[in-house]
């Protein structure tokens, strides 16, 4: 059995890789090659949270256990931490024990990457990020990958942070054509942007509510994870043209999908999974004229694929500890 540190799968997995494994995951889920139960999900104080994610594939299954704890924010511990079990599906033998913590940001970018590369067709992308936190790195970094992104707007309720900030993600993209900017707010930094990502914890909406700078974007809504949890106002809903999800539980998990349905500003005929867009079921015809919102709150599917990926790229290059 390998272990391999984040260090280790860093050198290994790009995000053109980890991109290319989510649409494989798509797909298997579009023809339900799988078994994925749903995620077991505890939560103390009504905030810190563990997440136990197993998911069983053709040839491998593997065991993701997440803790998600908001406000390690201010101790300089990442919110997000885990450990990544893949095995083999037919022996059950342990093949690798991974870093989850690295594994659930790079793959999560690249889930966000995945729906900008099919949901946009501009060129020179304006790009607006709300939340920057060790999330919102992978997620730019995805971005780049996927499209040509001229100028990144950046807003965050700690300015402070957002200078050492740019420096990582610079030194991770490695382009220096991308402008960047400092947003004064969030309404400014929609109406900048033609594309807005949010990666935060909030429980109240974090985008304007100004009707005037909504239109004719893609919004892509990576971080609320629970039903109390929410990113996007009520006024956004009555102008999408389609909503997509990446899997079918996010109509359970997240408050930006059961507020809505609930309250009725959607219904669920405006909802499309993801999967058909990647299998070129569905797709939109004039994607410069639409208001889109693609809404993830990822699924151990992405894991594995993304994992199995790593793992045979480490057997390759003979990278990991081996133990056993």
């Amino acid at each position: 059995m390998l272990i391999l540190s984040k260090e280790e799968m860093s050198r290994l997995i790009t995000m053109p890789d980890a991109m290319d494994a989510i649409e494989c995951a798509y797909r298997a889920y579009h023809t339900k090659q799988f078994l994925m139960p749903r995620r077991t999900q505890i939560t103390k104080n009504n905030q810190d949270t563990l997440l136990f994610m197993p998911c069983f594939s053709t040839n491998r299954f593997g065991t993701k256990i997440v803790t998600v704890f908001p406000n390690n924010t201010q101790k300089s511990v990442p919110s997000t931490q885990g450990l990544m079990l893949l095995n083999d599906s037919e022996t059950g033998t342990p093949l690798a024990i991974m870093d989850g913590t690295f594994l659930t940001a790079f793959r999560t970018g690249a889930v966000g990457g995945v729906a900008v590369r099919h949901l946009t067709n501009q060129k020179k992308i304006h790009l607006g990020l709300i939340g920057t936190g060790v999330q919102g790195k992978y997620l730019l970094l995805a971005a780049c990958t996927a499209a040509d992104i001229a100028h990144i707007y950046l807003y965050n309720r700690t300015p402070s942070k957002i200078p050492q900030f740019i420096q990582e993600v610079k030194t991770l993209i490695n382009n220096d054509h991308v402008i960047f900017h400092v947003a004064g707010d969030a309404e400014a930094l929609v109406r900048s942007s033609d594309v807005i990502i949010t990666a935060t914890t909030a429980y109240q909406p974090v985008i304007s509510e100004n009707v005037s700078v909504l239109m004719n974007k893609l919004f892509i809504g990576i971080g609320s994870y629970q039903p109390n949890m929410r990113e996007f106002p009520k006024v956004l809903y009555p102008l999408l043209d389609r909503i997509y999800i990446d899997t079918s539980d996010a109509l359970a998990e997240s408050g930006d999908l059961i507020t809505p349905l609930e309250n009725g500003w959607i219904t669920k005929d405006r909802i499309v999974p993801f999967s058909d867009v990647v299998a070129h079921q569905e797709h939109p015809s004039d994607l410069n004229n639409m208001t889109l919102l693609f809404k993830s709150v990822g699924m151990s599917l992405f894991d594995l694929f993304v994992a199995d990926r790593i793992y045979k790229k480490a057997k390759q290059a003979g990278i990991g500890q081996t133990i056993g």
